[in-house]
């Protein structure tokens, strides 16, 4: 199943895409300004199964204003797509990005970012899915 993950900020959202099998991240050129309705043409032109959009939370655990635009924004995105959209705790993903990047990495920096959080998210569902925040989109 391709996953789609996204790295929203308010002026530009990251993105990065699995393939079929779930092992290969291909960072995907930046969505700016960020538009839910890109990203719905992206589920349906590469067969997503799953958009999972980075959550910011800080190093102590708290969210700030930042992951309500992020949830947001997951919510209008889940009201185009027929399929779950989620959030992942995306901590750390900008910096092993920015160090993806010095290592000489030629894609955007938020889509590297993006991948970093794909990798984290499968990480994190190799096991029991307990406390995922998702909505999903419209049933067919």
């Amino acid at each position: 199943m391709r996953v789609l993950a996204l790295d929203y900020g308010e002026a530009r959202c990251g993105a990065a895409i699995s393939d079929p099998t779930g092992v290969v991240v291909t960072p995907l050129p930046v969505i700016e300004p960020p538009d839910p309705a890109a990203v719905a043409e992206l589920v349906r032109e590469r067969s997503v199964g799953v958009v999972v959009v980075g959550l910011p939370i800080g190093l102590s655990g708290t969210e700030g204003a930042q992951a309500g635009n992020a949830r947001r924004f997951r919510d209008q995105v889940a009201n185009l797509v027929d399929v779950p959209v989620e959030t992942h705790d995306e901590r750390l993903t900008t910096k092993l990005a920015q160090r993806t990047a010095r290592s000489g990495a030629s894609a955007d920096e938020d889509s590297i970012a993006a991948a970093h959080s794909r990798e984290s998210y499968l990480a994190s569902h190799a096991g029991p899915s307990i406390g995922r925040d998702t909505k999903r989109g419209r049933e067919p």
